[in-house]
């Protein structure tokens, strides 16, 4: 675990890169040092981080989608059928060739993603129009032989925990219309930890291996750099195809199944870390911190008792509320007590001591540093109304420093500037060879058109490389 007292100054957040790597291991989120490449360990507090934000996914995902468990391994002659969706994997599978010493007669693939282990299941499941929509999601890891830097929680060989949905319908229209509701979901899911996304149609040399069209979610992060962290895929009919996902309407008359696939990894709390954390450590939403609220007692020796006594009685109502709460009373100065859970991101700091009591008043102070005196008879209303407040602010934050980051350019000249801050709005004309020019002259990536923002407005114009009619799109330099 790290270690306050040895340990030097946090780096500022301006130098991300150090920050970033600084900040998971100082707050406890991932230990690095697990000897295989891109492979790393989850310490408590940071698993109980990733425990509070999947609960959101999946009240979200249990509103209209049954929980399942598909397995690891996919046998190599299952994997093999669906050929565009091999080649889009096919540098990036793990295979087991052995049990024990013993040769397999069929090699197993890790699932770098699970269509091929669920839709051989979704063929035998599915036989009636009575059996649509089927609609299943499972949280589970994912493995991918990742060749670039890795770096955890962004790109790395063990995804441990990858949310994908797989839903069957029975006509193309119906599909897209869930693709919709799986925007709208991971929308409302990233509103609730307060990261603000983008969500744009990727550009079709990029769509997700055998699928019809993919939509994705970008977060801007603080070196102006985009981290992809969602996807949502109408697959059409190209994977019933190939595993005879068919079902009998209501003629009687057999007909291919049409599909989608959305997923989310932990890349979600990647972004949250990176948006929110500040030269302190991390600054955590109310709904997804390990610890709430934390209860430091100002004590002296002559009213140690006193002053515990109250902590442990104001914990206790806390508790009753339905907040995770701690009591800090380690024999540390209290401005190490701080630090230690500043760095570790709780919103809201409660000190107590033996002037509070007398004055029937507590010392709430936010992550930000805000101190509000607030009646001990309020306390626990005024704690709950103190944290969505913080909750409000960083919302506000998050949204003013993404919106800054956003930059419309109508030349190659005032692209270049816009992609050092962040993401630049371009007019693109669509066709691919416009694509490579502003990629090629820029240094980076096309993410996609047909934008879903309030910040970037649904303008026509002309394209930024051959003059065409055109239709915004976002570039940026990606993670």
């Amino acid at each position: 675990m790290a270690d306050e007292s040895t340990v030097t100054a946090l780096p500022a957040k301006e130098n991300f890169s150090e920050w970033y790597n600084d900040v998971l291991w100082r707050a406890e989120i991932m230990d690095v040092r697990y000897p295989v490449k891109g492979l790393y360990v989850w310490y408590p507090h940071g698993f109980s981080l990733r425990r509070s934000t999947y609960a959101i996914l999946r009240e979200l995902m249990d509103r209209e989608h049954e929980e399942t468990l598909f397995p690891l391994l996919i046998p190599e002659d299952q994997f093999m059928k669906e050929a565009e969706h091999i080649k889009g994997f096919e540098e990036e599978v793990y295979w087991v060739t052995h049990g024990g010493l013993t040769p397999l007669d069929v090699k197993l693939a890790l699932r770098p993603t699970s269509e091929t282990a669920i839709y051989p299941m979704y063929a035998l499941w599915v036989r009636s129009h009575a059996d649509l929509p089927l609609k299943l999601y499972q949280i589970v890891n994912t493995f991918r032989y990742e060749t670039k830097h890795t770096r955890p929680l962004i790109r790395l060989r063990e995804i441990t925990s990858f949310k994908e949905a797989h839903t069957v319908h029975a006509t193309w229209e119906e599909a897209k219309e869930q693709v919709e509701t799986a925007i709208s979901l991971y929308s409302e899911f990233y509103d609730r930890i307060c990261v603000p996304i983008i969500f744009s149609k990727r550009p079709d040399w990029d769509k997700f291996p055998g699928a019809d069209y993919t939509m994705a979610a970008d977060a801007i992060m603080p070196d102006g750099r985009t981290l992809q962290v969602g996807t949502c895929h109408h697959l059409g009919d190209n994977f019933s195809k190939t595993f005879d996902l068919s079902y009998e309407d209501e003629n009687g008359e057999r007909k291919l199944a049409h599909q989608t696939c959305y997923g989310i990894s932990e890349r979600c709390i990647a972004a949250m870390i990176s948006i929110h954390g500040d030269d302190k450590g991390l600054v955590l939403p109310p709904e997804v911190a390990p610890v709430q609220v934390v209860i430091v007692p100002i004590i002296m020796k002559k009213n140690a008792e006193t002053v515990i006594a109250a902590a442990k009685e104001l914990e206790k109502e806390i508790k009753a509320a339905g907040l995770r709460v701690k009591i800090d009373a380690r024999e540390l100065r209290p401005g190490a007590k701080y630090y230690h859970w500043e760095m570790r991101g709780v919103p809201l700091r409660i000190e107590i001591g033996q002037r509070d009591i007398d004055g029937g008043t507590v010392m709430a102070v936010d992550r930000y540093g805000v101190k509000t005196a607030v009646k001990r008879a309020e306390a626990v209303a005024g704690i709950k109304s103190l944290l969505e407040a913080f909750k409000a602010e960083m919302k506000a934050r998050a949204m003013t420093k993404a919106v800054s980051q956003i930059n419309t350019a109508s030349t190659i000249e005032e692209a270049k500037a816009a992609v050092e801050k962040g993401v630049a709005v371009v007019q693109w004309c669509g066709y691919k060879e416009c694509a490579d020019a502003i990629e090629q002259g820029l240094d980076v990536s096309v993410l996609g058109s047909e934008v879903r923002s309030e910040h970037i407005a649904d303008k026509e114009g002309r394209c930024i490389i051959c003059g065409k009619p055109a239709k915004p799109a976002i570039v940026a330099r990606t993670y």
